[in-house]
């Protein structure tokens, strides 16, 4: 029902989903990256999970689903990705160390055997609820002059340079999913839209971190007295 919605707030029928769209659901848009973000909460997942005992009932279940659904996303594979992560690779392997400082603008990890290029998303301004200090904003002046082909930079005094050796390397996003793709994760995981499924899996990434501190795994601190956890057992 709810992927109908979806496809009935769209204007015109696409065969790629607009990232920011109405989904039908109030409140949740349309996400711009839901394959690769989903990958990479469920090996985050993964990864933080191995870290409970292996006896422990939490860690089993939520591993299977996981493992489950990330099989499910896994398979789907939108055109041109194996070229795209031919690009990615040369481009690592080309730039290094760009890629190993973890609060740089894109880092490298690796997570439940899986490689990852993290790219930190630029902040949005809303200029509508943003308060104005009083001095001039350049941003929009430079935007207009680096769109026409002026080097800024090179009449920049040299204490307001970017002194870091390291070029700021962008990563061009993973191929998009057409609709109907999409259409066939959510119909195989069957958990509502994947934007769903994408807050399902980072809340449950959070709910790992949760279980770790609390050590759950471990015994009671007050044991609890026989037969407390005993309920309507029927007696034969």
């Amino acid at each position: 029902m709810r992927r109908s919605l979806r496809k009935l707030s769209a204007a015109q029928p696409s065969r790629y989903l607009e990232s920011g769209a109405p989904t039908g659901i109030t409140g949740l848009l349309t996400h711009a990256s839901p394959r690769a973000t989903l990958m990479y909460t469920y090996a985050s997942t993964l990864d933080a999970l191995a870290q409970l005992p292996e006896s422990s009932l939490y860690r089993q279940s939520t591993e299977a689903i996981t493992k489950h659904r990330m099989s499910i996303v896994s398979a789907v594979e939108p055109a041109g990705l194996a070229e795209y992560v031919e690009r990615v690779k040369k481009i690592l392997a080309a730039n290094p160390s760009n890629f190993d400082n973890y609060n740089g603008h894109t880092h490298h990890v690796e997570k439940a055997g899986k490689k990852f290029i993290v790219i930190k998303p630029k902040p949005e301004r809303d200029e509508l609820t943003e308060e104005w200090d009083g001095m001039m904003d350049e941003s929009s002046s430079k935007a207009k002059a680096e769109a026409g082909g002026e080097n800024l930079l090179s009449s920049a005094p040299e204490d307001e340079m970017d002194m870091n050796t390291d070029q700021k390397i962008d990563i061009e996003p993973e191929p998009q999913l057409t609709a109907s793709q999409i259409d066939e994760i959510e119909s195989k995981i069957d958990a509502g839209l994947i934007e769903e499924v994408i807050q399902v899996a980072e809340g449950e990434l959070k709910l790992v971190d949760v279980m770790i501190k609390a050590k759950v795994w471990e015994d009671l601190e007050e044991k609890p007295t026989e037969g407390q956890w005993t309920y309507f057992n029927r007696e034969t």
